[in-house]
């Protein structure tokens, strides 16, 4: 797509059809999403219920997991598709971003306090910390020890896939802990539920959500090239809340019906796989990939802040209230202007 919105020119009628074209296929993807994730999130607490797995397990792994496919999917794309690794980095840390400010604060808005556990705060929020740094060394030590020659004051490097095994093993460890902690609990299984349709359910929730996302990046793309957005830019924003959609929808629900464990674990699980699997998966698949350390450090500087206050908040009285929520919407909100000054070449940190 060629074409270009500004002041200079008028708008073609092409162009205006392939606008309303893209918004049509975003309203379907949509509603594809819709669906997925309500299937998805009661395939998930059938199967938790089945496997006697307690309710931080079926958030933090089970619906965790199948919401983050469409991350997975966009990085794979990103990479394989379109030769752009640092996009699908910047769509998984756009979608961190908003998985931990916008869902907790809208499912706080929508469904009233959240009350947290001392087990979200100091086994699911600190193991999400621990993937937070190690993501940043491996990218340090890809800096360090496999450099780039730049251009100006690029400093760049190659992921390997020796590199990119580190964080997948980490996230092996998390599925152990998650897996001790289920047989130490020895909740009791239901028997009642049929297990073949609830997989098979499930599978149709995780590829309604695939097909769905992949609608929306689409769209995302269309509409980016369009209107001249840097790849990068709509990598954060866009595509990132696109592939975020699932995660909303399961935790929203899981709001709506009073459980807010659910909500809060789906969150956090999600934003550990995301960044344990979800992007090194990218360099296991391509062999080698390079990155630049100048847009990757102030995209996890903002990850950090965001962690730090979401680790905050629900740390203080074991409650996330309504105000601690819009605090959240507008700390994600000045994230989403800072993106915007940085389209405009107002603000220049991420160098685009």
């Amino acid at each position: 797509m060629s074409a270009r919105i500004d002041s200079r020119s008028p708008t073609s009628d092409l162009v205006m059809i392939e606008i309303a074209v893209l918004l049509a296929l975003a309203a379907v993807g949509t509603g594809v999403l819709w669906y997925g994730s309500a299937r998805l999130e009661e395939a998930a607490n059938d199967l938790a219920a089945a496997y006697g797995l307690p309710a931080v397990v079926q958030g933090a792994v089970i619906a965790a997991v199948g919401s983050s496919m469409p991350e997975l999917v966009s990085v794979l794309l990103a990479t394989l598709l379109h030769g752009e690794f640092e996009l699908g980095v910047g769509s998984i840390v756009g979608s961190a971003v908003f998985n931990l400010l916008a869902i907790p604060g809208l499912a706080v808005v929508v469904g009233g306090g959240i009350d947290t556990s001392r087990e979200l705060v100091y086994k699911e929020s600190l193991f999400y910390m621990l993937a937070v740094a190690s993501l940043l060394l491996t990218f340090s030590l890809a800096v360090i020890y496999n450099p780039v020659a730049g251009s100006g004051r690029l400093i760049q490097g190659n992921v390997s896939r020796p590199l990119a095994l580190f964080p997948v093993a980490l996230y092996g460890l998390y599925i152990f802990t998650q897996y001790l902690d289920a047989a130490d609990e020895g909740a009791t299984t239901d028997t009642s539920v049929d297990m073949l349709p609830t997989w098979l359910q499930f599978g149709v929730g995780l590829v309604a959500i695939v097909v769905g996302v992949e609608a929306l990046v689409r769209s995302a793309v269309g509409l980016g090239d369009v209107f001249g957005t840097p790849s990068f830019l709509w990598g954060m924003t866009v595509v990132a809340a696109g592939s975020s959609l699932p995660d909303t929808f399961v935790s929203l629900a899981a709001a709506q019906a009073d459980r807010p464990t659910v909500t809060l674990a789906n969150v956090l699980g999600s934003n550990t796989f995301d960044l344990l699997v979800a992007i090194p998966v990218g360099v296991l698949v391509a062999g080698s990939l390079t990155v630049n350390f100048a847009h990757i450090v102030p995209m996890m500087a903002f990850l950090v802040l965001a962690t730090i206050v979401f680790f905050a908040i629900s740390r203080t009285e074991m409650r996330l209230s309504t105000r601690e929520a819009w605090l959240l919407l507008g700390l994600y909100g000045a994230f989403v202007c800072w993106l915007l000054l940085e389209s405009l070449r107002i603000v220049t940190v991420l160098e685009v």
